[in-house]
């Protein structure tokens, strides 16, 4: 098992797209929470990938 490393050299690449995430272009935080709120421009964006891509 020595040799195999296949898991282990991919282990390094990321599998998420973080920068196309919801939370990537936040416009505002709650005040007490911190919860970052997301522009109205990506909540549409993410809601036309919802819609578009359910079964």
């Amino acid at each position: 098992m020595a040799d195999n490393r296949y898991k282990e050299k991919n282990m390094a690449m990321p599998i998420e797209k973080h920068d196309t995430a919801a939370w990537a272009n936040i416009e505002k935080t709650k005040d007490v929470s911190n919860v970052t709120m997301p522009s109205e421009f990506q909540v549409r964006n993410a809601k036309k990938h919802v819609d578009n891509n359910e079964k």
